[in-house]
């Protein structure tokens, strides 16, 4: 991870931002509020393994970009924290369906057994399920201080992004790519869009929602949620190729089993690299009016294709 950057301005001067320290001061912030929001009642068993992968660590990169995007334009944690939670609910629904035997089969995930393996697949299946649903329920009754025509609109947007429009639509068109060598970019860039980019996306686009940012503010944080989002799923297919277990926390070399096309096996190595460093200078000049307030998103943005894992 990056201790600190460097991070230019539009004019001479230079700030210094210990991104790793303020990742970890929001994650702190993120593992509380996702502590508290479920406790183990009854039937156990489900509740537990709703638990075991929404605890399991991570980034948390889609709260936190919520968090972030919410104070860019004078928002507060409290007002977005119950939509940051709601995020990582359906991030981990995604996750736990995606790991499924009928999805992309994998044993582990952020170093720990994935939940069908130690729930079994049906509880597994459920407590996404149960996840997902629930993201929705604590938006609406947990959160305080925003009005409510802000709120609808926000679950509106959630709707979208894990929908045909959204997640689902980019895993079937993922799943049924698999094993076919005539995909193309544009298919490729659609997969990707939808089943990861579109997460990032609205994360960045929920907090100042919420904050109330107006259209022009909206767009701005859209196009750069849309490139990140991308930028951060060629770094990931590169990773597949060049990470070990133990750095990503998961099966290395899973594409190429499942004989998927992705960005290393159409453009390279080196040239995903460049393509990905590409997409986030695009990002970060969408910032460029927020000023020194943007700082924090601009050096996510370069975190993203820098980190390891």
């Amino acid at each position: 991870m990056l201790n600190t950057q460097v991070i230019k301005q539009s004019s001479p001067v230079e700030v210094t931002f210990d991104l790793k320290a303020y990742l970890s001061q929001q994650q702190d912030l993120v593992e509380a509020a996702l502590e508290r929001s479920i406790t183990v009642v009854y039937p156990e068993k489900l509740y537990e393994s709703m638990r075991y992968s929404l605890l399991a660590g991570g980034k948390r990169l889609c709260p936190i970009l919520c968090l972030v995007s919410c104070e860019l334009v004078g928002g507060t944690v409290e007002m977005v924290m119950p939509t940051a939670c709601a995020l990582e609910m359906v991030h981990t629904f995604s996750l736990i369906h995606d790991d499924l035997p009928t999805m992309d089969n994998d044993d582990y995930r952020r170093g720990k057994l994935t939940n069908h393996k130690v729930y079994g697949e049906n509880v597994a299946l459920l407590a996404g399920d149960a996840l997902l649903a629930y993201a929705f329920e604590f938006i609406a009754v947990h959160t305080q201080g925003v009005p409510a025509h802000r709120i609808v609109q926000l679950i509106a947007k959630l709707g979208h992004t894990v929908a045909a429009t959204g997640l689902v639509g980019g895993q079937v068109v993922d799943l049924q790519s698999e094993g076919l060598q005539n995909i193309d970019i544009e298919t490729l860039n659609f997969i990707h869009t939808h089943k990861t980019g579109v997460l990032l996306e609205t994360s960045v686009l929920s907090g100042a929602m919420l904050a109330g940012a107006d259209n022009e503010v909206l767009q701005k944080l859209s196009r750069y949620g849309a490139y990140i989002g991308l930028a951060f799923q060629i770094a990931d297919d590169v990773l597949d190729v060049t990470g070990t277990q133990e750095e990503l926390g998961k099966t290395p070399g899973k594409d190429q089993k499942a004989q998927k096309v992705t960005y290393p096996s159409l453009w390279g190595i080196e040239e995903s690299k460049i393509k990905a460093k590409q997409l986030v200078e695009q990002a970060k000049a969408e910032l460029s009016c927020f000023e020194e307030k943007a700082i924090p998103l601009m050096a996510i943005a370069d975190f993203i294709i820098a980190r390891t894992n």
